[in-house]
């Protein structure tokens, strides 16, 4: 018995201290917040990527000394020059020389490769023990709801490995953080990102067999307490990270980060959005984090104002899109406790995926324009805002076919009169400046408006919108011999924009949705 107690212990402690990262604020202090806030790098996600050329202490102690003394004629610059190595970005070597947009994206299936992952001392890097693709450009890591889209193009590309050991990686992040960041970096360790580890589960079982969600399981059974937390012990009213305590007794989630500073890879950006604000600088913070955990970095959907970024109030918003991806995960740990004949849990599950569909409808549902938006749990109001966001349950609910076909007549409808542009589908339907809204689409919001119109009976809408899409996609190849990581599709001749970056190629998720798309309706 001794024993026993003794390795739990062991491994709970093991469990713990890989929990414990050190992101690089906590580790280079004065200098980190230097470097951002002058703007050494245009990029401020260039110098959380560096890679120390020896013990960061050693650096921090030599910063200050020169720093502090009056004597030296000293640079930041070419101090950090001097003690970091810059992130390489392989993909920028590789020349475009493919005029067919199919055999390129499958030549950039290796260039995006990245193999299983060697330790670096001082890097922000998690290292991951299988390979995996990356979205490219400024993004060198792996990313978690971006891998879900990505993976569609490696189906259609036969990729089945691939897959597989992406579903791995995630697994293993899980298990040794206790959820899947943002991404693999120690900056994004406070935070996750849209669930779609399920759904990367049911893609793969639907390739492989049911034996996968026995394979998976205790993951996904972490993913769903990571997400769940606090929810057995919350009165009506209160929320506790990401799960909020309906009215009527129900849990519904929200997106959130446990971190109360800037984002690392946006600091300055983050403080100067937080004083312009004149709010609560934490709660700022708060919000903006919570915006990326969301994946919509940024929207007029999460402002209050509906206007600019000041006003964003995230974590104050029951979102649809959230909501729908855990009920998918109570479903998928349904069939996951049938599969391993356990009566008990597959009946806890069930339960828990009806009370959800119940509280989605409840506190989502717009009745006004027959669609689902965010609801906002603090002023118990529902959002007016038309967003991808309504199609998620869609693509996940599991209702009779005529509830199904209803849902997808009146989402067809809003989905034409808001959304539905030359290229696609927009984000939203106002202008911010924001890269998540008006003229720019972005293909994991096109996937899951053309699953979620196709699941509900709507194919002909469905396939209208795939083939703007294709079309697009391939133009713009065409003209640049890129495929970007957003597209404007409003004037289908002009690139998107917005945001706290220039647009990326590469690209991931772009490259996944537009070969699964080729592969079911053709070349465009």
């Amino acid at each position: 018995m001794r024993k026993i107690s003794f390795l739990t212990l062991l491994i709970i402690a093991v469990q713990v201290s890989a929990q414990k990262v050190q992101t690089p604020d906590q580790i280079y202090g004065e200098l980190f917040k230097d470097v951002q806030m002058a703007k050494i790098f245009p990029d401020g996600k260039t110098f959380v990527d560096c890679v120390p050329k020896k013990d960061p202490k050693a650096i921090v102690k030599d910063y200050l000394a020169a720093k502090n003394n009056p004597r030296l004629r000293f640079s930041l610059q070419l101090f950090v020059e001097a003690n970091f190595d810059q992130p390489k970005t392989p993909q920028l070597n590789y020349i475009t020389q493919e005029k067919d947009v199919v055999a390129h994206i499958k030549n950039l299936w290796s260039v995006l490769r990245r193999d299983a992952d060697k330790p670096v001392p001082g890097s922000s890097l998690l290292p991951l023990p299988y390979p995996y693709i990356v979205p490219g450009g400024r993004f060198r890591e792996v990313y978690y709801w971006d891998s879900y889209f990505t993976m569609q193009g490696l189906k259609a590309s036969g990729e089945t490995e691939m897959i597989e050991n992406m579903v791995k990686n995630f697994a293993y992040l899980i298990n040794t953080y206790g959820h899947i960041p943002n991404g693999n970096r120690s900056y994004y360790i406070g935070r996750s990102q849209p669930p779609f580890f399920a759904a990367m589960v049911q893609l793969l079982a639907g390739i492989k067999g049911d034996v996968i969600y026995k394979t998976f399981l205790p993951a996904l059974e972490k993913e769903y307490k990571f997400w769940m937390d606090g929810a057995t012990t919350l009165k009506t009213g209160q929320v506790y990270r990401r799960v909020v305590k309906m009215p009527d007794g129900t849990v519904l989630n929200r997106y959130w980060d446990d971190s109360n500073v800037p984002r690392q890879e946006s600091w300055k950006e983050d403080i100067e959005t937080a004083e312009k604000s004149g709010r609560n600088k934490i709660e700022m913070y708060k919000h903006l984090r919570a915006g990326a955990e969301s994946g919509i970095d940024f929207s007029y959907r999460w402002f209050e104002n509906d206007k600019d970024i000041t006003s964003i109030i995230v974590t104050d918003m029951i979102p649809p899109d959230l909501n729908a991806l855990l009920y998918n995960l109570e479903v998928c740990l349904e069939k996951a406790y049938t599969i391993t004949k356990n009566e008990t849990n597959r009946k806890k599950f069930q339960a828990a995926s009806t009370k959800r569909y119940n509280a989605i409808k409840k506190y989502c549902y717009n009745s006004s324009l027959n669609y689902y938006c965010d609801y906002n749990w603090k002023k118990k109001k529902i959002a007016e805002k038309v967003t991808p966001a309504g199609m998620y349950p869609l693509c996940f609910f599991n209702l009779y076919p005529e509830t199904m076909e209803a849902l997808g007549k009146t989402a067809a409808k809003v989905i034409s009169d808001h959304l539905l542009k030359d290229g696609g589908v927009t984000t939203t339907d106002v202008n911010t400046n924001q890269q998540w809204d008006s003229p720019n689409g972005w293909a994991p919001l096109l996937w899951m408006t053309v699953w979620g119109l196709e699941r509900t009976g709507q194919k002909d809408l469905a396939k209208d919108i795939s083939l703007r899409w294709m079309k697009l996609n391939n133009d713009v190849f065409l003209r640049t011999g890129k495929l970007m990581e957003k597209y404007n599709v409003v004037d289908t001749h002009l690139e998107a924009g917005g945001g706290e970056y220039p647009g990326q190629d590469g690209f991931g998720w772009t490259n996944g949705v537009l070969l699964a798309l080729i592969d079911k309706y053709g070349k465009p």
